[in-house]
C-alpha cells in the first residue's frame, strides 16, 4: 500500500507517474521472485525475453506474411516453457524445474493471446515495454484473473476523471474488504478448521467400506468445494481490488458461480477470464477450423469433440494426474449432456414445466455436479484408492 500510494495521489490529480509505476513493479517483483529462492526470479527474467524474442519476431513476419504453420510453430515454442513446467512431476527432472516459477501459466496465456491476436491483424503493433508492462502487471501476476491486451491497454493509455477514479477507489474498497472475508475468515474456516479433519475423517474409511466410499466423503465434497471458492475468488478479489487502486479495470474472475442454473452458466461464471479465454482461443478456433475443412459435417459432433478436446487440455493444464484429467473429461460430458438438454427442452418446451421450483432444482443439480467434479479435482479419491 505504501509503495502503491505515490500512484493513487497521481490519479487522483490526474496524472499517472509512467516511472514511478516502473519502479513500483520491479521493487514488487523482486520482493517476490527474488525475496526467497533467486531461480524464480532468474527464471523469469529469461521467460520474459524468451516470449519478447518470439512476439516481436513474430509480429515482423506477420507484417509481410500469414502462413498458418508458420503461426502454429510460433504459439507451440511460446507455451513451451509452460509444458516442460506441467511436465515437471511426470518426469522429476531438475533441469526442467528450472523453467518453473510462480505464475507462469498466467503470463503464457497473456504471451499466446498476443500472438494470436498479431495473426489476426487485432494487434497491429506493440512497443517492448508495452509488452512488458502487460505481462508483469504485478497483481494479476500470480493467479490472474486474465486480462487482454488491448483492453488492459487502453486504461493504462489513459487516466480515469477524478469521478471515474472514486469509483474505481470505491469498488477497490469493496473488493479488498470482501477478499478478505473470503480468504481470511470464510475461506480459513473451510481451508484451515474444517477440511483436514474432514479428511481424516474420510481416509479412515479406507479399507472400511467398497472404495473407502461414505457419508464423510460427501462432506468432504462440500467442505472442499466452498474453500476452494472462497479461497481463490479471495485471491482474484484482492488482483481486481489493487488493479482498480492503480486505475485498472481488471476483469472479475468470478460472478456468484454457484448460483449457475446448468454446467455451461456455472463455466461462464467460475474463473470467468481463464474459460473465456479458453472458449476464445482454444474452443472458437477449433470450430472454426473444423468447419473449414470440413472434417466433420454433423454441427452436434463438431461442438462435442471441442469441449472435449477443451476440457482435456484445461485438465492436463492442471497436471498430468489422472483425477485432473477425470475431472476434465467429467466437464465435458456435462457440456454435452447440458447442450442435449437445451436441445431436447426447445423442441418440447409445451411439455416442459418452467416456473421457481424448476429453476431452484436446476441451481440444485448444478451446484452439486459442480461439487462432486471438484471432489474429483481434489484428489481425494486417489489418496482413498491408490495411495
Amino acid at each position: 500500500m505504501l509503495l502503491l500510494l505515490p500512484i493513487m495521489i497521481g490519479l487522483w490529480f490526474g496524472k499517472r507517474f509512467r516511472v514511478y509505476d516502473f519502479i513500483a513493479t520491479v521493487i514488487i517483483l523482486i520482493i517476490t521472485f527474488f525475496g526467497g529462492n533467486m531461480s524464480q526470479g532468474i527464471s523469469l527474467i529469461f521467460y520474459v525475453l524468451y516470449e519478447m524474442l518470439l512476439v516481436f519476431t513474430y509480429l515482423s513476419y506477420r507484417k509481410k506474411h500469414n502462413n498458418f504453420w508458420i503461426f502454429t510453430s510460433y504459439v507451440v515454442l511460446a507455451i513451451i516453457p509452460l509444458v516442460f513446467v506441467k511436465l515437471d512431476p511426470l518426469l522429476k527432472n531438475q533441469t526442467i524445474s528450472l523453467f518453473a516459477f510462480l505464475g507462469i501459466s498466467y503470463l503464457t496465456f497473456k504471451a499466446v493471446e498476443i500472438i494470436m491476436e498479431i495473426r489476426d491483424g487485432v494487434i497491429k503493433d506493440i512497443k517492448p515495454y508495452e509488452f512488458v508492462r502487460f505481462l508483469l502487471f504485478f497483481p494479476t501476476i500470480s493467479s490472474g484473473p486474465i486480462d487482454r491486451f488491448r483492453r488492459f491497454q487502453k486504461d493504462v493509455m489513459n487516466v480515469p476523471s477524478r469521478d471515474e477514479y472514486v469509483e474505481l477507489l470505491h469498488s477497490g474498497v469493496n473488493r479488498l474488504m470482501q477478499g478478505l472475508l473470503y480468504k481470511f475468515i470464510i475461506g480459513y474456516f473451510f481451508g484451515t478448521l474444517l477440511l483436514p479433519k474432514v479428511q481424516i475423517l474420510t481416509l479412515s474409511y479406507k479399507g472400511q467400506t467398497p472404495l473407502g466410499l461414505s457419508w464423510a466423503l460427501v462432506a468432504y465434497m462440500y467442505v472442499y468445494s466452498m474453500y476452494l471458492f472462497f479461497d481463490f475468488a479471495g485471491y482474484s478479489l484482492f488482483a481486481v481490488a489493487i488493479s482498480n487502486f492503480m486505475g485498472v479495470k481488471t476483469p472479475m474472475n468470478f460472478r456468484a458461480p454457484f448460483k449457475s442454473h446448468n454446467i455451461k452458466d456455472f463455466w461462464n461464471r467460475w474463473h470467468i477470464t481463464l474459460s473465456f479465454w479458453f472458449r476464445d482461443f482454444i474452443y472458437m478456433r477449433l470450430m472454426f477450423t473444423v468447419i473449414k475443412h470440413k472434417w466433420l459435417k454433423n454441427r452436434v459432433t463438431i461442438a462435442n469433440v471441442g469441449y472435449i478436446t477443451l476440457f482435456l487440455i484445461m485438465g492436463f493444464w492442471h497436471g498430468e494426474t489422472w483425477y485432473y484429467i477425470v475431472y476434465g473429461i467429467f466437464h465435458a460430458c456435462a457440456m454435452i449432456t447440458n447442450d442435449a438438454w437445451l436441445r431436447y427442452k426447445k423442441k418440447h418446451r409445451k411439455q416442459i414445466p418452467s416456473n421457481k421450483f424448476t429453476e431452484a432444482f436446476a441451481i440444485f443439480l448444478t451446484f452439486n455436479v459442480v461439487c462432486f467434479s471438484f471432489m474429483i479435482f481434489s484428489g481425494i479419491l486417489d489418496k482413498l484408492w491408490f495411495v
